[in-house]
């Protein structure tokens, strides 16, 4: 039997928006569980009476992610074989597979996603060039829902822009979107210090959290798979820093920090914003303002933003630099950085 259309729809919705990323198989899966969450009357529940926007919470893709976590598992051998082959009955499997772990699907759903999308560190690094047209020195990078961090290992990546290339060049993390408009002006960008901050940090050392960010990954999207796994090797060698806090609290203190003259401080987040309440997200533009108007030329602030707009139709890429707390729209994006859709300063 369908879910009710107001719990449904969160699915439906999400499976024609993966459908248009290029996941048929996730958007597939997202419209099977919209027919058959039923069956798992734990999650059924917890999705009803879901209290906050479900849109903005990625809600569908808790879901999905915990379904991709018990396929690779193995445990459930109908449902690994639908994942591994892509195709079957696809009703059948997902309403088993619920039925079966609706007390895991219904404690996952608890958390955030953590993708930790490194190809996202693309349209970082372009707009750290586009800064260092107006502040040619090192940087201090500062990011808001770090995950495990992996982003912030962003100069150990292989980068090409849209044929400028950026990062270490031998580096097993090829990070090269499909580049539309002009390149982002070339320059080598040096990361002096680098620093995040999350609610639940995944410790790149842990199986269970290497696990959880895999199953974030689409099931059908193997190059995404081997670039995530790539980075993780790397920041086992090179763990990232990254703190278990709320930005709230984290980027206030963080701001106040004495900043060294010839030092850019830069603060980057990636799709964290949607997790905020408008209030919350209201105290962080207030604390970047509050540093702002102390930032000096020899002492630069900068916020990267790669976001939804309010009206969630596309991913935006936006630099603020201060002292002069000019914004600009670099560029719209592909959601997990496939694509880059450049303007750069106009």
């Amino acid at each position: 039997m369908d879910l009710p259309d107001v719990t449904a729809k969160p699915f439906h919705d999400q499976a024609a928006a993966v459908r248009a990323m290029g996941s048929p198989f996730v958007a597939a899966v997202l419209d099977a569980v919209g027919r058959q969450l039923p069956r798992a009357p734990l999650t059924c529940a917890r999705v009803a009476g879901w209290p906050r926007d479900e849109a903005a919470d990625a809600l569908a893709m808790r879901v999905a992610g915990a379904l991709h976590a018990l396929a690779r598992r193995g445990e459930d051998a109908a449902l690994t074989r639908l994942y591994r082959d892509r195709e079957g009955d696809l009703d059948r499997t997902i309403g088993d597979a619920l039925a079966r772990a609706d007390a895991f699907v219904a404690d996952w759903i608890r958390d955030p996603p953590q993708t930790n999308e490194v190809g996202r560190t693309a349209a970082t690094m372009a707009a750290l060039m586009v800064l260092r047209t107006h502040h040619a020195m090192p940087v201090e990078l500062l990011e808001l829902g770090a995950s495990a961090g992996l982003n912030l290992n962003l100069t150990a990546y292989a980068h090409d822009l849209g044929g400028v290339r950026a990062g270490d060049a031998a580096s097993p993390v090829r990070v090269a979107p499909d580049w539309r408009g002009p390149p982002p002006p070339a320059g080598a960008i040096e990361v002096a210090t680098a620093r995040g901050v999350d609610l639940h940090p995944l410790a790149v050392t842990q199986a269970g959290a290497r696990d959880r960010l895999l199953a974030f990954v689409w099931p059908d999207d193997a190059a995404r798979a081997d670039r995530l796994t790539a980075a993780l090797g790397i920041a086992r060698h090179a763990p990232p820093r990254v703190d278990r806090g709320d930005i709230l609290a984290w980027l206030p203190a963080q701001l106040a920090r004495s900043q060294p003259a010839g030092l850019a401080r830069v603060v980057v987040h990636s799709m964290v914003m949607q997790y905020l309440s408008p209030a919350d997200r209201a105290t962080v533009d207030a604390a970047m303002a509050d540093a702002g108007a102390q930032a000096t030329a020899d002492r630069p602030l900068a916020r990267i933003a790669f976001e939804w707009t309010p009206a969630r139709d596309a991913v935006r890429l936006r630099l603020t630099i201060w002292p002069d707390g000019r914004t600009i729209d670099l560029a719209t994006c592909h959601a997990y950085g496939a694509w880059i859709d450049w303007r750069g300063e106009g």
